[in-house]
């Protein structure tokens, strides 16, 4: 019995261990990239990166944790950025002062205040009512911020400056690289926080009450109170990011509180994988590098994101991490080399089509907007008044295509392969 205690015990602390492990991996991550990436531009996107971490943990705490499908959850990020930019006007007017470090705290106060007041009434339903009345509330506040322009500020939204007052500690949060420090710092302190909430019994409960609600409410919880805790504590953590947005930003407008915001976190937690902690968090660096890089490089941005969403809707509805778990047994076990090789010609076959599709669209893109026709795509010449070039960017596309279709037999190949040896493993 003793040895039974012990190895349980023992087996714990390794578990703690590890986890410790990689939290202090997460923020040595954090402290050294803009030690590598010092490029303006490089800072300004990761300090991004951090903002939508957090507000897609947070929504995921609806949608992943307790089955809510939120199209209003930019309400709570946008309202408490708002509370933000005023707290931040106000302290410039000398009339209260408070350290700029400090402000997450005031947005996240005030995206709970939000979530008291509007949970009430979106949680008295869950399923599709709960959506469609999510969706009307973000309507209802987004059409408020052009009626009451003392608040928001009508189309011009509330600017603010984050240099005021004396310096905190000799922090002014004038140089970006102090703001993505302090973007950094709370990323850490609400992806813990929101990762120990899922540890605990009301974690515990909104599994429950996502799966099977009714069992939930035959055990002695009630469904709804779960849901409106859950909701609460969702939109503290979006009032935090909201806060941090506007001291990156230093601007507020009525985007902040529409349905492009709900919608583009949504989109993040999707992609990304809602049915695991990390898969937000993927999904966010993601979409962030993708509306930034892509936006800086064709104009046609949006329709890749799109086909990108798409995709992973039809072939990864599990996201991003369900494909990183899948192959966690045959990462454990050693037996990633046998994918590598069929990976790698599929890899190659998808690249090709890609190529193909890429040349396609931006010929049509600089046609239709009539754009110069002669331009370069990845270092490439092309030329959209030419036949053959037309020809060229087909073939490659459809000839892509196919290698990628006569590329998938060997990848299933290797994976009954190493399912069949794990199955024989498991068995021994």
């Amino acid at each position: 019995m003793n040895e039974g205690v012990m190895t349980k015990t023992s087996a714990v602390a390794v578990f703690n261990g590890r986890r410790v492990l990689v939290w202090g991996a997460i923020a040595l991550f954090m402290v050294c990239m803009p030690l590598i990436f010092k490029q303006s531009f490089a800072l300004s996107m990761l300090s991004q990166m951090g903002i939508a971490i957090i507000f897609a943990l947070s929504y995921n705490m609806l949608l992943g944790q307790t089955g809510l499908l939120s199209f209003g959850h930019a309400v709570y990020y946008g309202l408490a950025a708002f509370i933000c930019a005023h707290t931040l006007n106000t302290m410039a007017a000398g009339k209260f002062n408070i350290p700029v470090t400090l402000l997450p705290l005031v947005g996240g106060v005030s995206g709970l205040i939000f979530g008291i007041l509007l949970g009430y009434v979106t949680t008295r339903r869950a399923g599709t009512p709960f959506a469609m009345i999510s969706l009307g509330i973000a309507e209802l506040v987004a059409a408020s911020a052009l009626m009451f322009p003392a608040f928001f500020g009508g189309e011009g939204g509330i600017a603010t400056n984050r240099q005021i007052g004396q310096a905190w500690h000799g922090l002014s949060y004038g140089p970006q690289i102090q703001v993505y420090y302090l973007i950094a710092g709370w990323c850490f302190i609400c992806m813990i926080a929101m990762y120990a909430l899922t540890q605990t019994p009301l974690g515990r409960i909104a599994n429950a009450v996502r799966d099977n609600p009714e069992r939930a409410r035959f055990v002695g919880y009630d469904p709804t109170r779960v849901r409106y805790l859950m909701l609460c504590l969702a939109a503290f953590f979006a009032g935090v990011a909201g806060a941090l947005g506007t001291i990156n930003y230093e601007i507020v407008t009525a985007e902040n509180v529409g349905v492009t915001a709900s919608g583009n976190v949504l989109i993040m937690a999707f992609i990304g994988g809602v049915g695991y902690f990390f898969g937000p968090v993927i999904g966010a660096v993601l979409v962030t590098f993708l509306q930034s890089a892509l936006s800086s490089y064709t104009q046609a941005w949006l329709l890749y994101f799109g086909l990108f969403f798409v995709i992973m809707v039809m072939f990864a509805p599990g996201g991003i991490a369900s494909l990183v778990m899948v192959h966690a047994p045959a990462w454990r076990e050693r037996l990633m080399m046998r994918l590598l090789p069929s990976y790698a010609l599929s890899g190659l076959a998808l690249l090709v089509m890609f190529g193909g599709g890429v040349a396609l669209v931006e010929m049509i893109y600089h046609v239709e907007t009539g754009a110069d026709k002669a331009f370069r795509l990845f270092g490439v010449p092309l030329d959209a008044t030419q036949a053959t070039t037309w020809i060229l960017a087909t073939l490659i596309f459809v000839v892509g295509g196919v290698l990628f279709s006569l590329s998938l037999r060997p990848v299933r190949s290797a994976w009954n392969d190493i399912n069949a040896e794990l199955l024989k493993r498991s068995a021994q």
